[in-house]
């Protein structure tokens, strides 16, 4: 008997499972929230150069507000006001003839800009003017997140696989409060790019430690339901803040309300349980036999407990280290593992730099950012319905490969359509997040799945990692717009399409019994 039956007999997904994702599901939303959350903070709404330095106490003052745009701030070649130039003086004969620009003298905006607060009464780029020449500071915000998350990714996977899934959750939920209420009262730029950082080193363990937890008290038959419902919430955040910002549009309120969810976390966290399967893979019998008893009651099961004895759990799982301390060199020691782990971490970039090179673009399609981004979450939820009815049908790999193959094609799509068809291009954009929440889901349980217990979490963060630094350079790939509109898109369907292509060389997982040690790696199939 294997600890994956020990699971099966205590009823591994009844009212105890239902407990834990309920608990785990609130201050989760904070991670979609956090994650999304530079889609509306660092929005740069249409603005023109302040033009009051141009007053010259006669004329110009006598005139209307859109004279005085006339006379001073140049027309650019779709017939917008240019963002940042201006007159180096009034132009006054524009006013009879305001189509003949050509040659005149111009300057920097001399005196800050004016911004249109219609969208967003506050955002960083008005708060901190970072436009025109420090429009890249802006777009950097993401980067210095993810950066965060990357990192947080390496030192919390170590902290799981040391001290426990639960420890990590409460270290990783504290960080993240922290250094997120404390964002909201920047009071320059390097002070919000620095308490970003770290907002996002926590926010990684969260979603990391959450996720296995939750999957290592599944039994088998159950898991992918378990970690499909369980993402659910990462939806239903996507979607909430998209009416979280239209209610509250100023950045510094934004990122309060984005960071609440994690206080009631904290405080029920004493109550959640620890990974039995992960206490028993440290010797920690006792401990491990208290929450099986208490699942096995939770979930009418309590006979088989008490005709199991605590010391008979080591036989459910062997150790091959006798200090039970693994590390990220043990993912390249063997060769099964590190055929396993070199094609993981390129999957890993691709379906995360594509996912986010979509999910970060609210704005690049032409439609009204809220509701990009509230179709944008709500198109999760079908993806995550289709995945849950298709995924031991079809297993973790087909949906996996099939999915980032049709996400890259949609993306090279769009590259194709006009940009006056606004709709059409949301509409193929918003079929590409659909594939791409598919893969993204399945290829998070996949990834559980095919890594032992007792590098699982290390394993798991080694993937993070690697697909944190897609996503870190998903803002600055987005930037390349500036050499060819069409240049990002087709970088990410490429990226995507590649993904795709290297999970066939991955093994099936789909009704498979958890691997416990390396040694179940090497010898599987």
């Amino acid at each position: 008997m294997k600890f994956d039956d020990v699971l099966a007999e205590v009823k591994g997904f009844g009212p105890f499972q239902y407990r834990l994702m309920l608990s785990l599901m609130i201050p989760r939303l904070a991670m979609p929230l956090q994650f999304m959350l530079n889609n509306f903070i660092a929005f740069i709404p249409p603005h023109h150069c302040n033009v009051s330095a141009l007053d010259d106490g006669d004329v110009f003052r006598n005139l209307s507000s859109e004279e005085r745009l006339i006379v001073s701030i140049p027309v650019e070649g779709v017939g917008s006001l240019s963002s940042c130039q201006m007159f180096a003086e009034p132009q006054y004969h524009l006013l009879l003839n305001s189509s003949n620009t050509t040659v005149l003298p111009t300057v920097h905006c001399q005196n800050g800009w004016v911004y249109d607060t219609s969208i967003m009464k506050s955002t960083l780029a008005t708060e901190w003017d970072l436009v025109c020449e420090r429009k890249k500071m802006n777009r950097s915000t993401a980067t210095i997140f993810f950066l965060g998350v990357m990192l947080g990714s390496a030192v919390f996977g170590q902290l799981s696989d040391r001290f426990g899934r639960k420890t990590a959750l409460l270290v990783s939920y504290v960080i993240t409060m922290i250094f997120g209420f404390g964002s909201a009262l920047s009071t320059n730029f390097a002070v919000f790019a620095v308490l970003r950082f770290f907002t996002g080193f926590g926010a990684s363990g969260a979603i990391i430690a959450s996720g296995v937890l939750c999957m290592e008290w599944a039994d088998i038959k159950h898991r992918s339901l378990m970690l499909i419902v369980l993402t659910m919430d990462w939806s239903l955040g996507c979607s909430l803040l998209a009416a979280l910002a239209y209610l509250v549009n100023d950045w510094r309120y934004l990122t309060v309300a984005a960071t609440s969810p994690l206080l009631p976390g904290i405080i029920y966290w004493w109550w959640l349980p620890e990974s039995a399967r992960w206490l028993v893979s440290q010797k920690k019998v006792n401990p491990a036999y208290f929450y099986l008893s208490k699942c096995a009651m939770v979930n009418n099961r309590k006979q088989f407990m008490d005709d199991l004895k605590p010391e008979d759990l080591l036989k459910r799982i062997v150790l091959e280290n006798e200090k039970g301390k693994y590390s990220f060199l043990d993912l390249m020691k063997t060769p099964a593992m590190r055929r396993l782990t070199l094609i993981t971490g390129p999957v890993w970039f691709g379906v995360a730099c594509s996912y986010y090179g979509i999910t970060l673009n609210v704005s690049g399609f032409g439609v009204n950012i809220f509701l990009t981004q509230l179709i944008y979450g709500t198109i999760e939820i079908p993806a995550k319905i289709v995945c849950f009815f298709s995924i031991n049908k079809l297993g973790r790999k087909l949906i996996v490969s099939g999915g980032l193959l049709l996400t890259g094609l949609c993306l090279i799509c769009v590259i194709f359509i006009p940009s006056d068809m606004a709709v059409c291009r949301t509409a193929v954009g918003t079929l590409g997040k659909f594939f791409s929440e598919a893969a993204f889901t399945v290829l998070c349980l996949y990834t559980a799945e095919l890594y032992p217990t007792v590098v699982r979490q290390i394993g798991y963060s080694c993937c993070s990692i690697i697909g944190r630094l897609g996503v870190a350079l998903s803002p600055l790939v987005a930037l390349l717009d500036e050499v060819w509109v069409g240049l990002p898109r087709l970088l990410f369907g490429l990226m995507a399409s590649g993904a795709g292509l290297l999970t066939f060389l991955l093994p099936e997982t789909n009704n498979v019994t958890l691997a416990e040690t390396i040694q179940d790696v090497e010898q599987r199939k």
